[in-house]
Protein backbone atom coordinates (compact mmCIF):
# COMPACT_ATOMS: atom_id res chain seq x y z
CA UNK A 1 0.00 0.00 0.00
CA UNK A 2 1.60 3.31 -1.02
CA UNK A 3 2.37 5.70 1.80
CA UNK A 4 0.98 9.25 1.60
CA UNK A 5 4.13 11.20 0.84
CA UNK A 6 2.92 14.65 1.98
CA UNK A 7 2.96 13.79 5.71
CA UNK A 8 6.00 11.50 5.76
CA UNK A 9 9.39 12.75 6.89
CA UNK A 10 11.88 12.73 4.03
CA UNK A 11 15.65 12.84 3.91
CA UNK A 12 18.23 12.90 1.14
CA UNK A 13 19.85 9.58 0.21
CA UNK A 14 22.70 8.69 -2.09
CA UNK A 15 22.12 6.27 -4.94
CA UNK A 16 24.48 5.05 -7.60
CA UNK A 17 22.58 5.07 -10.88
CA UNK A 18 23.45 4.83 -14.54
CA UNK A 19 24.14 8.41 -15.64
CA UNK A 20 22.61 7.94 -19.09
CA UNK A 21 19.49 6.38 -17.66
CA UNK A 22 19.04 9.26 -15.23
CA UNK A 23 19.42 11.75 -18.08
CA UNK A 24 16.79 9.90 -20.09
CA UNK A 25 14.42 9.72 -17.11
CA UNK A 26 14.73 13.47 -16.56
CA UNK A 27 13.29 14.04 -20.04
CA UNK A 28 10.09 12.31 -18.89
CA UNK A 29 9.67 13.84 -15.43
CA UNK A 30 10.30 17.19 -13.84
CA UNK A 31 10.51 15.62 -10.37
CA UNK A 32 12.80 12.60 -10.47
CA UNK A 33 12.67 12.17 -6.69
CA UNK A 34 8.87 11.91 -6.64
CA UNK A 35 8.92 9.53 -9.60
CA UNK A 36 11.51 7.29 -7.94
CA UNK A 37 9.59 7.38 -4.66
CA UNK A 38 6.39 6.31 -6.43
CA UNK A 39 8.19 3.50 -8.26
CA UNK A 40 9.92 2.36 -5.06
CA UNK A 41 6.61 2.41 -3.18
CA UNK A 42 5.03 0.25 -5.89
CA UNK A 43 8.01 -2.14 -5.80
CA UNK A 44 7.77 -2.51 -2.02
CA UNK A 45 4.02 -3.16 -2.22
CA UNK A 46 4.57 -5.84 -4.88
CA UNK A 47 7.28 -7.51 -2.81
CA UNK A 48 5.07 -7.47 0.29
CA UNK A 49 2.22 -9.06 -1.68
CA UNK A 50 4.58 -11.70 -3.10
CA UNK A 51 5.81 -12.48 0.42
CA UNK A 52 2.21 -12.82 1.68
CA UNK A 53 1.42 -15.13 -1.25
CA UNK A 54 4.45 -17.32 -0.52
CA UNK A 55 3.46 -17.49 3.15
CA UNK A 56 -0.12 -18.45 2.28
CA UNK A 57 1.17 -21.18 -0.04
CA UNK A 58 3.47 -22.48 2.69
CA UNK A 59 0.59 -22.45 5.20
CA UNK A 60 -1.58 -24.49 2.81
CA UNK A 61 1.28 -26.94 2.24
CA UNK A 62 1.80 -27.39 5.98
CA UNK A 63 -1.93 -27.94 6.52
CA UNK A 64 -1.97 -30.56 3.75
CA UNK A 65 1.02 -32.39 5.20
CA UNK A 66 -0.55 -32.29 8.65
CA UNK A 67 -3.69 -33.91 7.21
CA UNK A 68 -1.58 -36.63 5.60
CA UNK A 69 0.28 -37.20 8.85
CA UNK A 70 -2.98 -37.38 10.80
CA UNK A 71 -4.50 -39.84 8.35
CA UNK A 72 -1.48 -42.05 7.64
CA UNK A 73 0.94 -41.37 10.43
CA UNK A 74 4.65 -40.97 9.89
CA UNK A 75 7.06 -43.56 8.58
CA UNK A 76 9.16 -42.84 11.67
CA UNK A 77 6.35 -43.68 14.13
CA UNK A 78 7.31 -47.35 14.26
CA UNK A 79 10.93 -46.46 15.02
CA UNK A 80 10.34 -44.26 18.05
CA UNK A 81 11.74 -45.82 21.26
CA UNK A 82 9.85 -43.67 23.76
Amino acid sequence: MPVATASVRKRPVNLTLNEGLVAQAKTYTSNLSATMEALLSEFVAQQQQAQRSRQQLADVCVADWNQVAAACGSFADEHINL
